[in-house]
């Protein structure tokens, strides 16, 4: 497996592991919407990752297959703040992947590219209840529930759920 920056070229790779992976994702967070499930759709959306990461703000990954030919995850850091010294982090891994270490691998990563890339302290991620996989890597990378910040209700798969702020300090 192999992590790198998000490319132009991986918009047919892109949409393959999305549309592959549409149902499993959709059980954990919130869906996106049916026009991304299209070739222009995923162009313009790694055309607008790609902007915010030329402006500082986004440093989005994908994770492939050792060649290179398969997109088998995704990790970003979004919202970067370097005044304020934080981010927030998300993955998606392919359902034929999970519970291989993946996720944990791609946090790592970002953990390390949010220190030395961007100098920040603070990585934020918002998991919710039902997602015990996430829950299991956050505590493994060292994020721990932030029991004061009030929940965010998100509609997973139609379904009201509440998401908690989780936070590792770098």
């Amino acid at each position: 497996m192999k992590i790198r920056l998000l490319q132009t070229d991986d918009a047919e790779r892109l949409l393959a592991f999305e549309s592959a992976n549409r149902g499993w994702f959709e059980q954990h967070v919130v869906a996106r919407s049916p026009s991304f499930y299209a070739a222009d759709g995923v162009a313009a959306h790694i055309a607008d990752y790609l902007s915010q990461h030329a402006a500082g703000d986004m440093h989005p990954c994908v994770l492939t297959s050792d060649d290179g030919a398969t997109i088998i995850g995704r990790a970003n850091l979004r919202r970067i703040d370097r005044a304020g010294g934080s981010a927030e982090i998300g993955y998606r891994i392919a359902r034929d992947q999970a519970r291989q270490g993946l996720a944990s691998h791609a946090v790592a990563y970002l953990q390390e590219v949010a220190r030395s890339v961007y100098g920040l302290r603070i990585l934020n991620a918002w998991i919710t209840d039902q997602n015990l996989g996430s829950k299991r890597v956050m505590d493994k990378c060292g994020f721990t529930r932030d029991s004061l910040a009030a929940p965010e209700v998100v509609a997973v798969h139609g379904v009201e759920r509440s998401s908690h702020l989780y936070q590792c300090h770098l």
